[in-house]
């Protein structure tokens, strides 16, 4: 009687993917995300979370954080509160504008200066000039010559950070462009501009987004500073800037005034810088591949 013996082969267990794996592996982008998502959802429902950041109410100043009054009044009375939530759009538009804007002109610009040697040394060499400028000081001179307003604060803010964004996507136009496949493509008579799009465009992506957080982080921080300086949004817009600038004179009896804009600002910039590290840690492959 013939005896069947069975082999137990050992299955190699399925490589876990999806979204919820990748998220579980990144616990700072969740955390990031979820910070940012409250933000963006008050800053969406401010009018229905919160009163007019403009209204005067003499009878009610300096009032500490009550039940009525949730953050406290400023010396005019008006709803501290109030005026953190309508800052939340003010220091979110400008970021995400600041962002968005300096990402993309960067990038053109890189992809070019990295492609063409003869335009690469004329345009770094405009950008190395830009960059040993402080970015504040540069700021503020370009809001002195014109007449302040939330535009043109994006724009003085946005110019100081594109060399940064030039520098990061020129580096990698410069690394791709030597690898075969592109020289095989150029000496096959591809045209610049389909080489540059479908072939070294995709490289940039992943650097250029993570940078692109920083870049928003940045611009929020250097917001509040030029309207704490007294040389970015105007008074009459509730930015966190202002809000603490206000506030500063009342510090020694009146802490809550700059407190909670300032607890905001830094949570804010803390989220976004979560969500930046987390997204460098799961592109980058050498980092992934350690995880």
């Amino acid at each position: 009687m013939a005896v069947t013996t069975e082999v137990a082969v050992p299955v190699a267990p399925r490589a876990k993917s999806g979204l919820a794996f990748w998220l579980g592996r990144n616990p700072t982008i969740v955390i990031g995300v979820a910070i940012l998502a409250v933000l963006v959802a008050s800053a969406f429902l401010a009018p229905w979370l919160a009163e007019d950041p403009l209204a005067f109410e003499p009878t009610n100043r300096l009032k500490r954080p009550s039940a009525e009054f949730w953050f406290g009044t400023d010396q005019f009375g008006r709803d501290v509160y109030s005026r953190v939530i309508y800052g939340t759009r003010i220091s979110l538009a400008v970021g995400v504008s600041v962002a968005v804007l300096a990402t993309a002109l960067g990038l053109v610009l890189g992809i070019v200066c990295g492609y063409y040697k003869r335009v690469d040394a004329i345009v770094m060499r405009v950008m190395d000039g830009m960059m040993a400028i402080p970015s504040i000081l540069l700021a503020i001179a370009l809001i002195t010559l014109m007449k302040a307003s939330l535009t043109i604060v994006i724009i003085a803010i946005t110019i100081p950070e594109i060399p940064r964004v030039v520098r990061l996507v020129r580096s990698v136009v410069l690394t791709v462009r030597a690898q075969p496949y592109i020289e095989a493509a150029i000496a096959s008579g591809t045209r610049n501009l389909i080489i540059m799009v479908r072939h070294i465009l995709p490289n940039t992506v992943a650097p250029l987004i993570v940078q692109g957080t920083y870049v928003c982080a940045s611009a929020i921080l250097t917001e509040a500073g030029l309207s704490f300086l007294g040389a970015g949004t105007p008074p009459e817009i509730p930015s966190w800037g202002n809000v603490i600038s206000l506030g500063r004179s009342f510090f020694q009896i009146s802490p809550w005034i700059i407190f909670f804009p300032g607890v905001l600002l830094a949570i804010t910039v803390l989220a976004i810088n979560l969500v930046g590290d987390g997204l460098r840690d799961s592109l980058d492959p050498r980092i992934a591949r350690r995880m």
